[in-house]
């Protein structure tokens, strides 16, 4: 239909909770994007279901319920931080079905494409009543994002541990020699020393580069579901006991402003 070319929140919900009324799914999920955002809420209400946002790990488990005595051979585990990111939670619906979730964006492996797989389309015959248009979409400006952290094979992020937004320099001068893209942790944010837009962790971007180098950042759970799924995890922080450090696959246990000169000299010495 025409007039569901770009999104509006109630035409859009109205069809996707029809569809799931007619269908029954057992496990619905969607993107943690502004627009799944502002559409799951909507939903779960009027299903009277669950609704885990922000989820960073998704698995299929057993459960066993105590009070009713009933087994329950496949639940849908929701896994996100909670609890202002001190804890993981893992999260189950096990009556109000259908088990919705949103899922950040990055935090599942992206699977090598197989040209021959082939879907089906299913076609849902439905009236849009006229006052689900109340809204109307005169004008659209869409910016074309200047950060793309997500597809970054190497990032160089820095945390409150590095001191100053004087500081950050050295971490902007080594990622330009690696041919990186730099970042920051929330608490990096929250000082002024890097923009939002390039925060990674729970309430930023999730990441898997090939390269994470970790620069004063101590690695609380909420920055670790954003950027563990890194091939390969470079720690740099004055304390040795510092969570990030248990991830890491290498830690370098020292000041920032002689670290990273360091490695700036060695890696412009050595690299072709």
């Amino acid at each position: 239909d025409k007039k569901l070319e770009h999104f509006l929140t109630l035409p859009y919900a109205h069809l996707v909770i029809e569809l799931f009324q007619k269908e029954q799914p057992q496990i619905v999920l969607f993107g943690a994007s502004t627009i799944g955002r502002d559409m799951a809420p909507r939903v779960a209400s009027a299903l009277r279901c669950g609704l885990t946002a922000d989820c960073t790990s998704l698995e299929i488990g057993e459960h066993y319920e105590k009070k009713t005595d009933t087994h329950y051979p496949a639940l849908l585990y929701q896994i996100r931080p909670a609890f202002g990111g001190n804890i993981i939670a893992t999260i189950i619906n096990p009556d109000m079905w259908p088990q919705m979730a949103t899922v950040r964006e990055g935090v599942m492996k992206k699977e090598i494409l197989d040209v021959a797989h082939k879907g089906t389309k299913n076609m849902l015959d439905t009236k849009l009543p006229a006052e689900l248009f109340a809204v109307e979409i005169i004008e659209r400006h869409v910016e074309k994002s200047k950060v793309n952290l997500k597809n970054a094979h190497i990032i160089v992020a820095g945390g409150y541990g590095v001191g100053s937004k004087e500081n950050f320099q050295l971490l902007q001068e080594l990622a330009e020699v690696l041919g990186a893209d730099i970042a920051g942790s929330r608490a990096a944010v929250d000082a002024g020393f890097i923009e939002h837009s390039r925060q990674v962790g729970q309430t930023g971007v999730t990441v898997r580069p090939r390269l994470y180098i970790a620069v004063g950042i101590s690695g609380a759970v909420q920055h670790r579901a954003g950027m563990d799924q890194s091939s390969m995890i470079i720690s740099v922080n004055t304390d040795p006991h510092a969570p990030i450090n248990q991830i890491a696959d290498y830690t370098i246990i020292g000041d920032v402003a002689e670290v990273i000169p360091r490695m700036i000299k060695y890696y412009r010495k050595h690299m072709k």
